[in-house]
């Protein structure tokens, strides 16, 4: 014990100095490293728990036995849920979580069975889209340096198998649907990290072509257009041999619930999509956002955030929380799920599907608090929306106010039947994003959307890709 600390005093004065043998000012010194150290007394319990915690897992040790037990998942209102579906390892959870919210309807409307949309086609023209926005976003920043802010943020970001709600909308209203069994899911599209990267790759390949070309005098905006059309035929290549080709046409039976055939037609993936979705996408939803470091009753646009071109920049109402639960328990008494998202790894416990800020007490094993509120987190980066899913039940006390709610989740069978359950407090604290149908916002709602909206740089760290 002796030695070891003999040893740290002098790693602490050798890291110290300055060139010239003085204490470089604001590093640890031997007084301060003396000082520190007396945080950690040795005791019986802090044995104790040294020991505990470095044999188990911090979360197992950190569970608040007395919050354990209270457990209730009955629901006053609900939505019936429409079968489970698995984005298995990939990012995809944003299109599942849209296209659930609108094969619920349809199975409604047509008092189908089991039913899904194609992921599988949507995420196909999801990455051409991608990267072609990735190219013409290259053509279009040409001139400026490589290390110019929006250049520098292509190149990170050439594509990925994240998005959100824009995406959907862009990607439907574009291209259609399709039933799962006509396009059905490959292992590239069910593990997507390798293609994906394997294109990101390709694609920045390219971008410092198109670059280099736009060097080259006489080089006009149709030549590069030109090459980027040769370049995006590499990347149909390789997601046609991944993924499968899309169908410009097919032939599909709808059955009922009893699974009896009802009627057969031959479809393209727009007619399907107008018959069984019907939606405007890009106009009869609105995205909310609970997001206390930015001003409430504001429109807010991501700039060159969207997954297509010609699509739609990612644009959002920033509202208190307790507004947006209005407009969601409104939403559900009406039977209509919503597209949400969430920053789901917080105070989660996955064995049992449940999201609760008391459920595991950090701060009693740690011997410290851990006080920042959700404005904090945000602004440390230490919280921010990670994943999409369906939210489809709330649970009111007699008052009419939200005790607890539930969301129909994309990772396959589990507790809760693949639902997960969280706590209003955890939805205070960690709900983002709400996509809902415009019949359920309120009129000061749609007096925002009128205004002009405040404009977000696309490297703003709020609006990372959900996965």
């Amino acid at each position: 014990m002796k030695n070891t600390s003999l040893w740290v005093a002098a790693l602490a004065v050798g890291l110290t100095l300055t060139a010239n043998g003085q204490q470089a000012p604001g590093s640890i010194t031997p007084q301060m490293l003396q000082q520190i150290k007396q945080a950690y007394q040795n005791t019986p319990a802090d044995k104790a728990i040294r020991n505990a915690i470095g044999n188990n897992d911090i979360n197992k040790l950190a569970v608040n036995g007395e919050n354990r037990n209270n457990f209730d998942t009955y629901f006053s209102h609900k939505v019936n849920s429409k079968g489970i579906t698995n984005q298995k390892s990939s990012g995809r959870c944003w299109l599942f979580t849209g296209l659930n919210v609108l094969r619920a309807e349809a199975i409604d409307k047509y008092e189908m069975g089991d039913f899904q949309f194609s992921q599988n086609y949507s995420f196909f023209w999801d990455q051409l889209e991608k990267a072609n926005l990735f190219l013409q976003g290259i053509i279009d920043t040409r001139l400026k340096p490589m290390d110019d802010k929006m250049v520098e943020w292509l190149f990170k970001n050439p594509i990925g198998d994240g998005g959100q709600f824009t995406g959907v909308s862009d990607i439907l209203t574009k291209y259609g649907v399709v039933p799962a069994e006509v396009m059905a899911e490959t292992y590239s599209s069910e593990n997507t990290s390798k293609i994906s990267n394997l294109i990101g790759l390709k694609l920045k390949e390219f971008g410092l072509q198109l670059r280099e070309l736009a060097t080259v005098k006489g080089t006009t905006t149709e030549v590069l257009e030109k090459e980027k059309t040769k370049m995006l035929g590499t990347v149909y290549r390789m997601l046609v041999i991944s993924l499968g080709e899309p169908p410009a046409t097919f032939i599909w039976t709808r059955k009922d619930a009893t699974g009896n055939p009802v009627e057969t037609k031959e479809y393209t993936p727009l007619s399907f999509y107008n018959e069984y979705i019907g939606h405007d996408l890009k106009n009869d939803y609105v995205m909310l956002m609970n997001d206390p470091s930015r001003e409430y009753y504001k429109l807010y646009e991501i700039d060159y955030d969207r997954h297509a071109y010609d699509g739609k920049n990612w644009t959002y109402v920033n509202l208190p929380i307790e507004d947006i639960k209005q407009m969601a328990i409104a939403s559900i008494k009406d039977s209509t799920m919503m597209y949400f998202s969430c920053d789901v790894g917080k105070f989660f416990d996955r064995e049992r599907g449940l999201l609760d800020v008391n459920y595991y007490d950090y701060g009693s094993l740690m011997g410290t608090t851990f006080g920042m509120d959700k404005k904090q987190r945000i602004q440390t980066f230490s919280s921010g929306s990670s994943h999409a899913m369906t939210l489809m039940a709330v649970d009111l006390d007699i008052n009419g106010q939200p005790k607890k709610w539930m969301v129909e989740n994309s990772w396959g069978p589990g507790a809760n039947a693949g639902h997960l359950i969280m706590t209003d407090k955890w939805f205070d604290e960690y709900m983002f994003r709400l996509v809902i149908d415009k019949k359920y916002i309120t009129d000061k709602v749609k007096e925002v959307m009128k205004q002009q909206p405040v404009r977000l740089p696309a490297w703003d760290p709020m609006f990372a890709e959900e996965n």
